[in-house]
């Protein structure tokens, strides 16, 4: 071997001679650390902050007016015209279809026509009872007349001047005159009898006009108020029948009133104990994306609705449990022309607000023993192992547990200390905190795995910088 091949080789050992101190120091290096950090845990953090919380409560539901009515057939007999079709607007007694209506048309004519002849029998025996008044009249002034002449006879029959057959044929003439005064007034009570019958008639002919008129109006159909036809199930021509007992009658279409409108939705159980009428509430419509009605809770339903069926639990006859929701009605403040019955519709209830709230992440609550917390805290201060997991307890009784968090302590090496706190109004991420923590203060909010298991005094690591969890202002925007 010459020289330089031997110069060669020796460079070559040389070079593998560093590469294994490199990798020996790398790997002391690595051990040192691993001995060093056994026994921390990885953990997610964040800070207790300020900030506006909401509470709120979803359903989902559909489009609703508050009033709608359901016109039905009035009379029987077939449709000749609908003046209205789906989509229409129509105002307060517009004509919106008719039956036809020659039978009752032909009984107001008939009633009319009694009732002229009625009135000309009236006119008639007022007539009649003028007559009558007249002879009564005549006949007082011969009995007047009457009366004079016979006294005169009975004073010249007294004075045996007039012979006993003349003051005979006074007295009988007097007679007859008080008779026929007593006739013809006989005759003008029967006359007016006759006037009085005759305007009863037209009273009565008169009352068969309304009813005969009231049966030919219902044959015409009417708006009740300004509305929206949102169905109109029957054509022209189409016979239509009323509704008589347990059988209904036929729908001409259905009118809804959309000045005022609703969403009718259903909450689920667990959350209907915090709505309340009055609270505010964000609506939107599947049918408009990015569109958002405001409205409020004007109706919380005492009723509890299956979910698959929707029926009343108070008339459900079977035995089995299931989800159960209640119904709530929200009115929107303002209407739309865009809305229409039965779209479907998702409502958010503000249940709670809380403006410059202290919140925490829900997900850093955490349930434990504060006994058993406070003395692993112990031990870790005093230099004691502190357990990362919970001992068994398996055939003892769990102690009691109250609600908290773990707060970092940053001295001497970063450790948690479990915290109780109390906690208020619930949003969608985030939970109001009334004790326990400060704005600022650091706590553990994952990851769950760690989290379930984590116990006070623990060393901890960082996973990642300080992550800031999504909010409820975040979330809704």
């Amino acid at each position: 071997m010459d020289g330089t091949a031997w110069k060669a080789l020796m460079n070559a050992k040389k070079i593998s001679l560093l590469v294994v101190a490199l990798l020996v120091v790398v790997g002391l290096v690595a051990l040192t650390i691993s001995k060093s950090q056994s026994g921390v845990t990885k953990v997610l953090t964040a800070k207790v902050q300020h900030q506006d919380l909401s509470s709120i409560v979803s359903g989902s539901g559909q489009i609703k007016p508050k009033t709608y009515v359901n016109v039905g057939a009035t009379a029987f007999g077939r449709i000749t015209h609908l003046y209205v079709k789906e989509g229409d607007h129509v105002k307060a007694g517009q004509i919106v279809a008719t039956v036809e209506s020659e039978q009752p048309a032909s009984a107001v004519a008939a009633q009319e026509d009694t009732i002229s002849t009625n009135r000309r029998n009236v006119e008639a025996n007022i007539a009649n009872e003028k007559t009558a008044a007249a002879n009564v009249e005549q006949a007082k002034a011969t009995l007047e007349q009457g009366k004079f002449d016979f006294d005169r006879a009975k004073a010249l029959f007294a004075a045996q001047i007039m012979a006993k057959q003349d003051y005979d044929a006074k007295k009988a003439a007097y007679d007859v005159d008080v008779a026929t005064l007593a006739q013809r007034e006989a005759a003008l009570v029967q006359a007016r009898a006759q006037t009085e019958s005759s305007r009863s008639q037209v009273s009565q002919a008169q009352a068969m006009l309304r009813g005969s008129n009231y049966n030919l109006d219902l044959t015409i159909s009417r708006a009740p108020f300004d509305a929206l036809v949102t169905n109109v199930p029957v054509r022209e021509g189409e016979t239509v029948v009323l509704g008589i007992q347990n059988a209904q009658g036929s729908t001409l279409m259905t009118l809804a009133d959309m000045s005022v409108i609703t969403a009718e939705v259903k909450v689920d159980e667990t959350d209907i104990v915090n709505v309340k009428m009055g609270q505010p509430v964000d609506v939107s419509v599947d049918a408009l994306p990015g569109r958002t009605f405001k409205g409020h809770v004007t109706e919380v339903g005492d009723q509890a609705l299956l979910r698959t069926t929707g029926v009343a639990t108070s008339q459900s006859t079977t035995g089995t449990e299931e989800a159960k929701d209640f119904k709530v009605v929200v009115t929107l403040d303002q209407s739309s022309d865009e809305l229409r019955p039965g779209l479907s519709t998702t409502a958010k209830i503000t249940t709670a607000h809380k403006p410059d709230a202290v919140t925490i992440p829900i997900q850093a609550l955490v349930e434990r023993d504060p006994v058993a917390e406070k003395a692993l805290a112990a031990a870790a201060a005093a230099g004691h192992a502190a357990p990362v997991a919970a001992a068994s307890t398996t055939g003892t009784i769990k102690p009691p547990q109250v609600q908290g968090v773990y707060v970092l302590t940053k001295t001497p090496k970063p450790r948690v200390n479990f915290v109780a706190v109390q906690t208020g109004v619930t949003g969608a991420t985030d939970i109001e905190v009334l004790s326990g923590v400060s704005p600022g203060d650091e706590i553990v909010i994952g990851p769950y795995k760690v989290l379930r298991t984590l116990k006070s005094g623990a060393l901890i690591k960082r996973d990642t910088e300080v992550v800031k969890v999504p909010t409820d202002t975040d979330s809704s925007s």
